[in-house]
């Protein structure tokens, strides 16, 4: 390979994925071992640095492949130790990756596509629309970033604990791309983080969610947020396709299969929508008998919302009545949000660079509706 635009990014390839590129390339299957070591492992990109290659592979590395990780475009530091990147993507677009410290954990907050297609109404992302899926580059490229960065920085081995799918986008609507990038992340000789250190968050994708019980064992997270299929519909478009007792229907279908594991249900909390005492108890009836665990989540206002968030004394009477059904209930402490890293704050200030007719297009084969928004933004510019 001659052409620039043959040659291979490695940082798509998961092990499997390495290994057929070796053999393709007439070279022993470990060398994706050595190669996961040197990416993912100690952070080096530059061939000329893989010093137990040979002189002869480095060379046939540079003529069949390259490394490429998103560029970086900003980051900003929260007051309680939050910090949110603004990477650009190869086409220029750009996505937002957060980073929210803990006492005994740090936990990384990835995105999967440039926008998001389901315009959950209260979603900041929501109000970008979509623009395109991440490849595997992309995404596990964040992660690959943020730790060999931490690392130098804080002298830490292990600077991220935990990642979590719930940056921008629908993950499993860019399902072929995010599989991969899980298994690099599982991989013991590239970040090496356990199935429980590894969610997926969704919105209710059917078909997709039913490939990913039987793909994956990471943990699951299913953005619920409303007791009912009127609310639900009303909030999240994407009911209308795919309807409450579906999704708890395949939900528990995930909880058969990991036994002794919940269902994370996240539910955002919006003033006079789904907060009130009978919407909990809503929720307990459809709850029932299910092994989950529900993350209350205080709505984060942003510029055009046309919610509120839940007060305080609301929030903590929805919490007790859950638990008093036994329903292991968390009111999710809400982080970044002096830096709109917060949940459901991401949007990506950027140019939208999306024509309506190709976004129609891409999600037109799941049924689902879609929402471009071709507002020009001039804050960050891209060149």
């Amino acid at each position: 390979m001659t052409d620039s635009q043959e040659k291979v990014n490695l940082l798509d390839l998961d092990r499997k994925g390495l290994t057929q590129f070796f053999i393709k390339m007439n070279e022993k299957p470990f060398r994706a071992q050595q190669m996961l070591r040197w990416i993912h492992q100690k952070g080096v990109i530059d061939f000329d640095e893989m010093t137990d290659l040979s002189h002869a592979l480095r060379e046939k590395l540079k003529a069949n492949a390259y490394i490429r990780t998103p560029g970086l475009l900003s980051m900003q530091h929260s007051k309680d130790g939050t910090r949110k990147w603004l990477f650009s993507s190869f086409n220029n677009s750009a996505i937002e990756t957060v980073y929210i410290p803990e006492k005994n954990r740090a936990t990384l907050c990835i995105s999967s596509q440039v926008g998001c297609a389901l315009n959950c109404k209260f979603c900041h992302t929501a109000q970008q629309g979509f623009q395109r899926n991440l490849t595997p580059a992309e995404i596990i490229g964040q992660l690959w970033y943020v730790v060999h960065t931490l690392r130098k920085e804080i002298e830490k081995e292990n600077p991220v604990t935990n990642v979590v799918f719930m940056g921008m986008g629908e993950p499993l609507l860019n399902y072929e791309n995010v599989l991969p990038t899980i298994s690099i992340m599982q991989d013991d000789i590239a970040y090496n983080l356990s199935k429980k250190r590894v969610t997926l968050s969704t919105s209710g994708v059917l078909p997709f969610l039913e490939k990913f019980i039987d793909d994956t064992d990471i943990a699951l997270a299913v953005s619920l947020h409303a007791p009912n299929d009127a609310i639900r519909t009303e909030i999240m478009p994407i009911n209308k396709k795919y309807p409450l007792a579906d999704l708890i229907k395949t939900c528990k279908r995930w909880t058969q299969k990991h036994k002794r594991r919940k269902v994370t249900i996240e539910y955002v909390m919006l003033a006079g929508i789904n907060d009130q005492k009978h919407h909990a108890h809503e929720l307990v009836k459809v709850l029932n008998n299910f092994p989950a665990k529900v993350n209350l989540i205080p709505f984060n206002p942003f510029a055009g919302a046309d919610y509120k968030c839940s007060s305080k004394e609301t929030i903590q009477a929805f919490q007790e009545i859950l638990m008093a059904h036994d329903i292991i209930t968390i009111v999710r402490r809400t982080r970044g949000d002096d830096i709109d890293a917060a949940c459901g704050q991401l949007a990506g200030r950027v140019l939208d660079r999306t024509k309506r007719s190709q976004a129609y297009q891409s999600m037109k084969q799941y049924q689902l509706p879609v929402v471009v928004n071709t507002t020009v933004s001039q804050e960050p510019t891209i060149n």
